[in-house]
């Protein structure tokens, strides 16, 4: 699950999307993603997320020292369910640029507006995890996303394996539709979005707005800080994807998520499809 930049094997894939009233930054998403990465390209290679995010700049990306199992304690929250029915280091914001490169876990990470100014900017990439990116590709995204931001994570093969989850909050096009990203090619070029493509993944939401007792309710360490606990969850719905399905993110309502736990209301949605 996900798109590479060049050939590369997911699995275990973890997607998250939340939704907060931060005592911030307002009305915001966050976004959680982990997966098990193979490179099998020659050399760097790198993830691409498309988020409909409004804007994001390092500081939208939390950090999380010592704690690696955010999601995992989310999934571990949901599994019984299914089956019987740490702390932050904060980032100051920088000012927008066209391409804003920082270093994040094991991930050179490139933030832009629009895909087609990334190979511009690779060269402040570190060489180890510099990939080469099929203009193609970009050129995809920047004709079927054009009002998304997008996340170049790039890794080099020794680090593949040991990245921790990534945790991000931006605000979002629309706060009533939360979408994960899950288009799927591993190839370094176009999604085809006629195809079905296997899944292997866990995919949870959450909001701050549910009722008392929706969900399954989530324990986060006693040690986590204030900030970071204010854009984690108290409670997850999820659900396990095993089979193909239409190529395309996980996107559900906000008052679809409210109205039934079971995520039966979850579409795949792509480009160009009703």
């Amino acid at each position: 699950m996900c798109i590479s930049a060049a050939p590369a094997a997911f699995t275990g894939t973890t997607l998250y999307c939340g939704r907060v009233r931060h005592e911030r930054h307002g009305l915001v998403h966050v976004l959680g993603y982990q997966n098990t990465a193979e490179n099998r390209a020659d050399g760097p290679n790198a993830m691409i997320l498309h988020l409909p995010a409004r804007e994001l700049t390092p500081g939208h990306f939390l950090r999380t020292a010592g704690d690696d199992g955010i999601l995992r304690r989310m999934v571990d929250a949901v599994r019984p369910r299914r089956a019987a029915a740490g702390g932050m280091d904060w980032m100051d914001f920088e000012a927008p640029r066209s391409v804003q490169v920082f270093e994040h876990d094991v991930y050179t990470v490139l933030l832009a507006a629009d895909p087609t100014d990334v190979p511009a900017a690779l060269h402040r990439v570190p060489a180890r995890r510099r990939p080469a990116l099929d203009p193609g590709l970009l050129a995809f995204y920047a004709e079927h996303f054009p009002a998304h931001t997008f996340a170049i994570c790039c890794f080099d093969n020794a680090e593949a394996r040991t990245a921790k989850p990534l945790l991000l909050w931006y605000e979002p096009l629309d706060p009533d539709v939360l979408t994960v990203p899950a288009l799927d090619s591993h190839t370094g070029g176009s999604p085809d979005l006629a195809a079905h493509v296997p899944t292997d993944h866990w995919v949870l939401f959450s909001t701050d707005e549910a009722p008392e007792g929706w969900g399954a309710p989530v324990a986060h360490p006693p040690a986590t800080r204030h900030a970071l606990r204010a854009f984690l969850p108290t409670s997850v719905v999820g659900r396990s994807y095993a089979e193909p399905l239409p190529n395309g993110d996980f996107s559900v309502t906000h008052a679809a998520l409210l109205a039934d736990e079971t995520l039966e209301r979850v579409r795949r949605v792509a480009p160009g499809r009703p």
